[in-house]
Formats: C-alpha cells, structure tokens, sequence
C-alpha cells in the first residue's frame, strides 16, 4: 500500500515538474519581452496604422515592448506565411486585413493555410471604403453614376490598391449589382491611384475611408457614399450606397493572429490584452480618428467572421474569374 502511495506521489511530482514551468512561463510571458508585430504591408497604410496604434496599448499593458515589422509583397502573402512559420512561443503576431479571406482564391498557390496555420485573437476594427469621383466628372450621387456608367459602358475607369484588394472588390460588387461595366486599373497601393484620381487620370475609386477622408474634406474628390449597408456611427455624413444599391456592403477589416501551436494561455493573454487594448478610451480615440469603426471581438467572433468573408468573396472571386498573375 505504502510502495503504492509513493510510486503515485513520484509519478504526481514528475508530472509537475514537466507543467508547471511551461505554465509558469505563459503566466510571465509578455513582461520584459520583445515581442514583434508582423504588418504585411508597407507603412503608412491602414494596417501599418491600425497595427502601430493597438500594439503600442498591448505594450503599456503588458510592460513588454513590441516592435513593428513590416514585410510587404505578394498582396501580403509574404508577411503572412512568415508568421505561419515563426516560433509558436508568443513572440511573433500579425495584424491582417481582408487578404486573409481572399488570396486563397486569387492565387493559384499560397504557402500557408489561413485557417490551419493560425488562431484568431480579436477582430479589431472595420474599416468602410468611401466611393469617391474626381471632380472631372460631371456626377454627383450614386443614382447619376451609375446612369452614367450606363450611358457610357466600359469607358469609366476606377482605381485600386491592387487586386483583390476590398478596394477593388468593392468595384467588382459594385459593378456585378448595378449591371454597370468598368475599367479597373489596379496600382501598388492608394498613393499613386489617389494622385491619378485627383490628376482626371482615372475617373473614381472605393477607397479605405482612412485613406481619402483628407482629400474629401479638402474639396479635391467628392464622395458619393459609404459601402457600409448602414450609416457609419464615426462618420455619419456619408450616405450608403446600399440605400441606391440594395446588397451592397462592404468594409476592409483588420485582425490579430497568432501562429497555430500556440500555447493557449499565450493566446489567452493575446485575446485579453487586444481586447482590453480595443476598449481603451485613447485607443478608441486614435482608431475613430482614421474613420474606423473599433470591435474588438472575441475569438470565437473573429473565426466565424473569416469563414463568412470567405465565403462571400470566394464567391465572387469566381464568378468574375479575378485572378493575380
């Protein structure tokens, strides 16, 4: 009974000393650490932003530094499949926005899963594009674009960010619910496509409103409408296109993400931290400030959201046999 009682006390203080230093570490894990944010775009944009904004908060909270990387290319492909292969311990996350969803489709390979290779921590923000029109053009609401663009098939022209991006997909909905046809013309980014817009070089766009929002307060664009199905509470001037386009709806999104095989009291600190980081009254500030519109989900919200983004854009992708060469 005794040699019983002993060989359960051993096998019970093995036992602990395997758990308890690797629980002991997740417990300590962001104090003192340097700890990197992934950002798959270049800086400047609304991910870099949105990145730099909730990561500094995460920061102070935690009493870690965090530092930004921003690995661009390949629609952000290149940043995103770094992440999928980095070290599982915490140290490496990712902000993404709707390429998550959509580069399965838009290309013919992608070297990592977007649902496998990771775990969803908080779906921070959305972000409504604006459709705006250059002052060339001789439209001032929705209802007179789209019965110009009738008038004139296939000779209007609007700009994007690159393929697949929600700047461009917004313009491919766009056209497929108004039976409207346009010329897309993709750039590398909106800073040449904003410019061209402003030169009479391309006609409109459906830029992220944190983007175009200065140039339409300057008076050099105008903005027929938001692609958000409602009234944005942020930026409540702008009316929908829905209201002339029922079904038309449509946001950039940005998201944290952790590589899969993270330890889940890791994840857990990273879900609580971002949510926390997303309540923040100065965070919330500095977020409205770009025309975003803060969330903050829960795990659970984010993996059900990705699901019906693919969903959505799979679709369309599809039928309009949008590919990235």
């Amino acid at each position: 009974m005794t040699n019983a009682i002993d060989r359960r006390s051993v096998t019970a203080g093995l036992l602990a000393a395997m758990v308890l230093p690797g629980a002991a570490r997740a417990q300590e894990f962001p104090k003192g650490r340097t700890i990197k944010l992934v950002v798959p775009f270049p800086p400047g944009g609304a991910t870099d932003v949105i990145g730099r904004i909730m990561a500094d908060k995460m920061g102070q909270n935690w009493g870690a530094t965090i530092t930004v990387e921003n690995r661009p290319g390949a629609g952000g492909n290149i940043g995103v499949d770094a992440v999928a292969k980095s070290e599982t311990n915490g140290d490496t996350f990712l902000i993404v926005s709707v390429g998550m969803a959509t580069n399965r489709y838009l290309y013919a390979r992608i070297n990592y899963d977007p649902v496998a290779d990771f775990v969803p921590v908080s779906l921070v923000a959305m972000v409504p594009n604006l459709l705006v029109v250059g002052k060339h053009l001789p439209v001032n609401s929705v209802a007179e674009l789209i019965d110009y663009a009738k008038k004139n098939p296939g000779k209007l022209n609007y700009g994007s960010s690159g393929v697949g991006t929600s700047v461009h997909l917004s313009g491919e909905l766009f056209q497929k619910l108004t039976g409207t046809s346009m010329t897309h013309v993709p750039y590398r980014g909106t800073a040449q496509a904003t410019q061209d817009l402003l030169g009479g070089r391309i006609d409109l766009m459906f830029d992220n409103i944190s983007q175009i929002l200065p140039q339409v307060q300057a008076g050099n664009v105008k903005a027929l409408g938001i692609t958000t199905a409602k009234r944005s509470p942020v930026t409540p001037e702008f009316v929908p296109v829905a209201e002339t386009v029922p079904g038309f709806d449509v946001s950039s999104w940005f998201a944290l993400y952790l590589p899969s095989k993270t330890p889940a009291p890791i994840i857990a600190q990273y879900a609580g931290a971002a949510r926390a980081a997303a309540q923040d009254a100065d965070v919330r500030r500095k977020l409205e400030a770009t025309g975003a519109v803060v969330v903050g989900s829960s795990q659970e919200e984010l993996a059900g959201f990705l699901q019906s983004e693919m969903k959505t854009w799979g679709e369309l992708i599809r039928t309009a046999g949008i590919k990235v060469d």
